[in-house]
């Protein structure tokens, strides 16, 4: 029945066709397509993409999920300044069955960077006021969305923020998700250098030693890392595959961003223009993060790790969460994956969130009842 179903149906839409007058169509634009196929469309869901006033500025957010009643999901983006909004559309989808998914392009970032005065903004560019504004974009997802509650998702970067949000706000937090964490990232660096400098050593790479040989002692004996030095050395780790695994470059998520349905070409430009003024403001903050201290949080952790990752390796991670005091906390292995997690495995993630952070949501529900 379903074959003839099928079988009809064709032969209804080419009959169609046939009685149909030929004429030019223009090109289909990726832009809306997309847009179309991931709008959220359940009588219950939510699909917003807005403006907010968030630490005396104009900052950009998307708000989205299939069920207003799942819990929330925000996502703390890397870089500094590397937006997940224009290619969310690869893996976002699926996430919002589960949780209702927030993604913020931070300040000095992507489409925020476009709505503010940078010279207004450029003293503000400080980790300390970033960790504010997230702690002001929750209270307000508090407020419009009526939760007492919510995931926070920190990548790279991110994970400073993240981990900063779960020392000062245990109370907001289901959970703190951690991927490509940062712990100590002088440390992390040198592991990477290490890393990259044997890797083209055994692959008689010439050009590779030679350059990466040329920025040694990385980072520096002051334990500064000049953005000149970062360049090179993050250069030859993406060649070899120490961003995503076996990869040799990021043109692949970059030309998917191209045809964002969340981003014009415009915006797209945007993005090189917030990072070229983020990043040198903050790296020298970012260059000095040091975790290993922080010995106890009062809500569950859970880091989700690249096995092949040596943009922020594993190791003192690992070293941190052993000795790490919390309700409960977890190590989740990615093992076709370096540093690009949600894009190199993303059936994996969403199967990973459902399972191990999803239940942390149902029982603060069980205990408010």
């Amino acid at each position: 029945m379903k074959f003839f179903i099928l079988i009809f149906t064709c032969t209804l839409a080419l009959e169609t066709m046939a009685a149909t007058p030929p004429h030019a169509e223009s090109s289909p634009n990726p832009h809306t397509i997309l847009a179309e196929v991931g709008k959220v469309v359940s009588p219950n869901g939510i699909d917003e993409a807005k403006a907010v006033d968030i630490g005396g500025i104009r900052q950009w957010i998307t708000v989205r999920g299939r069920d207003r009643h799942n819990p929330i999901l925000l996502v703390l983006h890397g870089g500094p300044a590397a937006p997940y909004l224009p290619n969310r559309y690869l893996f976002e989808g699926p996430w919002t069955d589960y949780f209702t998914v927030v993604e913020w392009d931070q300040r000095g970032c992507g489409k925020t960077y476009e709505l503010n005065d940078p010279a207004k903004v450029a003293p503000t560019m400080h980790a300390e006021r970033m960790l504010q504004d997230a702690e002001e974009l929750v209270a307000y997802l508090h407020a419009t969305c009526g939760k007492k509650k919510i995931f926070a998702l920190g990548h790279s970067w991110g994970t400073i923020l993240g981990l900063n949000l779960a020392v000062r706000r245990p109370d907001w937090l289901y959970a703190y998700i951690g991927l490509g964490q940062i712990i100590n990232m002088r440390e992390a660096e040198r592991i990477c250098y290490d890393w990259v400098l044997n890797t083209a050593r055994k692959a008689g790479d010439t050009q590779a030693v030679k350059e990466l040989e040329a920025i040694a002692p990385y980072p520096e004996p002051n334990g500064a890392l000049p953005l000149e030095k970062i360049n090179v050395e993050r250069k030859w780790s993406v060649h070899y595959g120490g961003l995503t695994d076996g990869r040799q470059s990021y043109d692949f998520l970059e030309n998917a961003e191209k045809i964002s349905p969340d981003y014009s070409e415009t915006d797209f430009k945007a993005i090189d223009a917030g990072s070229a003024f983020s990043l040198p403001k903050l790296l020298p903050e970012m260059a000095a993060i040091d975790f290993t201290r922080l010995t106890r949080l009062s809500c569950p952790v859970l880091i989700f790790a690249g096995r092949h990752d040596y943009t922020t390796p594993s190791e003192p991670v690992q070293r941190w969460l052993d000795r790490l005091e919390a309700p409960s906390k977890r190590w989740v292995w990615f093992e076709n994956s370096a540093h690009m997690i949600w894009a190199e495995e993303p059936g994996r993630v969403l199967v990973s969130l459902v399972q191990f952070a999803l239940p942390f949501a149902t029982a603060s529900a069980r205990a408010d009842e």
